[in-house]
């Protein structure tokens, strides 16, 4: 496999290629789907480049094509995380990809070219996330907090919103599996506070991601995310005030795929006795009134959930819990309370595994 032929060095532009990948006419999947299914058959000889590709990764002259070709064709192998985690070097070369553009995400002088490039490596760690058998590994070597930087970058230009996308990618990946491990991970890091950044001041599309990674942190059926947000006043104030904010610029430029996860996360917290006596107080009018009737006259889940939130919110229908317990309340319909639907058409590629 060592002497397998390489093709032309390949260098695409975030104009050609990473636009593929997050635009509409991408070709791509479901936003948050499952890695590690293949999407086609692949023949003997094509798995056998795919293995010199894996080979390749190790040596910098090689490495920026086998990132490419792999991350192309990453729907093709069910097997394909097991041996980017298992293969020599593998991982610690992705690795070596992010670190060397840490000098040029502050001060901010990211390129197109480099932004494909960590990308694409970005992809790979995508897939290692979602795959069973090598969550657990992911997560006991820390690598999400290499992505971290990322997340905390502000520069609007194209190269670091794709950045930061393919970066909430992979974390959405892994909350996307439900998993307490997962979770848990999570909260004892400061994923919470940088997608509420993100939420305030990013684009529709990396809010709408950073939105739902902080919904299934608050959907955790233990109650762990919902206790955390709610545990202290600082906590729970600082993402009522993001909701808040969000709705109020949503009312201005709607977007229904956001707006459904928004009023999903105040859903939730309504579940807390204290926050919910606080959301009495601070829920905006907009949910309140009809500003978003014709926005979510197509959306019955949504529909339905906004109805749920303000009738817990009523005093007069409002179940009694233990303070800080969890309310129950009826069955909800559950058609987008795990994934990103309405984004499956519009933005393929990288993050085409929510």
């Amino acid at each position: 496999m060592n002497n397998l032929p390489l093709g032309p060095q390949q260098t695409s532009s975030i104009q050609s290629t990473t636009n593929s990948r997050f635009l509409p006419g991408g070709g791509g999947m479901d936003i948050v789907g499952a890695a590690g299914v293949p999407s086609a058959s692949i023949s003997p000889e094509e798995k056998e480049r795919l293995y010199a590709y894996i080979l390749q990764l190790n040596q910098p002259e090689t490495r920026e094509e086998a990132l490419q070709e792999l991350s192309k064709k990453r729907e093709s192998m069910a097997d394909l995380a097991p041996l980017l985690w298992h293969s020599f070097g593998t991982v610690a070369a992705l690795l070596q990809e992010i670190i060397n553009i840490y000098p040029s995400i502050c001060p901010p002088a990211l390129t197109a070219g480099q932004s494909n490039r960590v990308c694409n490596a970005l992809a790979l760690l995508q897939c290692v996330a979602s795959h069973p058998e090598t969550r657990s590994h992911f997560l006991a070597a820390c690598i999400p907090l290499y992505l971290y930087p990322f997340l905390s970058t502000s520069c609007k230009t194209r190269p670091f919103e794709y950045l930061r996308l393919t970066a909430l990618g992979v974390i959405g990946a892994l909350v996307k599996t439900d998993e307490k491990e997962v979770i848990n991970f999570l909260l004892a890091t400061e994923i919470i506070p940088l997608c509420l950044r993100i939420m305030e001041s990013g684009s529709e599309l990396s809010k709408t991601v950073a939105t739902f990674i902080l919904q299934k942190i608050l959907l955790d059926e233990t109650g762990s995310g919902l206790h955390h947000i709610c545990q202290t006043y600082e906590r729970f104030s600082h993402v009522a005030m993001i909701l808040g904010k969000m709705v109020i610029a949503l009312a201005k430029e709607q977007s229904a795929r956001l707006l459904k996860h928004v009023v999903r996360c105040y859903l939730r917290l309504s579940d807390n006795v204290r926050a919910k006596e606080a959301l009495r107080q601070c829920l905006p009018d907009q949910l309140k009134d009809n500003t978003f009737s014709n926005c979510l006259k197509d959306d019955k889940s949504t529909k339905a959930w906004l109805q749920q939130l303000l009738t817990n919110l009523d005093t007069a229908s409002t179940p009694t819990t233990p303070m800080g317990g969890i309310a129950s309340r009826p069955e909800l319909p559950a058609s987008s309370a795990g994934a990103l639907p309405s984004l499956a058409t519009e933005v393929p590629g990288y993050l085409a595994h929510y």
